[in-house]
């Protein structure tokens, strides 16, 4: 199935390189394409037909997120909104990357990976997957790291103890066949508990659920409780 790919870049070369290689080598359509997220990129992105991944550009200087935000939470009546890759420019600082995944960004690579590596992460993340590039992963340090222990039943009284353990290992970064294989249950049983605990936790995606994990073991290390 061919990805439709929207680019927001304020790199006009850098957007003409992307384009040129999906046209080229890859089943990957681009759509649309600016240099920011004003009103005449907004309205082609909505009369695109149907974005799969919009390709976000880490701007030189300031963040992402805000364009993120409104790019997730545009989806279309019906429909679901276009799934975000974020390609750092090398500048953000941990904060930013973040304050990116928060707001709704399904991965985040370094500008100077091959087209190739570019193209598998495109179609990670219109699957429905999240990536995040080895630089971008080692610059965020110990935040990506694996939590310690199951996470607490203070943090989230509303989850089973099942739906806890599968919390952690969604925060370990394993998909639904590892963690089925380690729990010794049949995928379906477990995307099934995944489906609850995403409508318990009011998250959308696997890098939300992991997100609160991380922030509810921190609030409770610091007497803080997670929000």
């Amino acid at each position: 199935m061919t990805v439709k790919l929207f680019l927001i870049d304020e790199d006009a070369m850098y957007r003409m390189g992307v384009r040129a290689a999906a046209e080229q080598a890859y089943d990957v359509a681009v759509v649309g394409e600016g240099s920011d997220f004003g009103t005449d990129v907004r309205e082609r992105l909505r009369s695109s037909g149907g974005t799969d991944v919009v390709l976000v550009g880490a701007p030189h200087s300031g963040t992402c997120s805000d364009l993120v935000r409104t790019i997730a939470g545009g989806a279309a009546p019906g429909g679901r909104a276009p799934r975000v890759l974020v390609v750092s420019s090398g500048a953000e600082e941990e904060a930013a990357v973040v304050a990116a995944v928060r707001a709704g960004a399904q991965g985040y690579v370094s500008r100077c990976i091959s087209c190739e590596e570019l193209f598998r992460a495109i179609q990670v993340v219109a699957d429905g997957g999240a990536v995040f590039g080895p630089s971008v992963a080692a610059r965020l340090g110990t935040y990506f790291s694996p939590p310690d222990g199951v996470p607490s039943r203070a943090a989230f009284p509303s989850l089973t103890d099942r739906e806890l353990q599968i919390l952690e290992y969604i925060a370990r970064g394993w998909d639904n066949r590892r963690i089925a294989r380690s729990l010794v249950l049949s995928e379906k049983t477990i995307k099934n508990h995944v489906t609850r605990l995403f409508r318990k936790l009011e998250v959308k995606d696997r890098t939300s659920a992991a997100m609160r994990a991380r922030d509810a073991e921190a609030g409770l290390l610091s007497g803080c409780p997670a929000k």
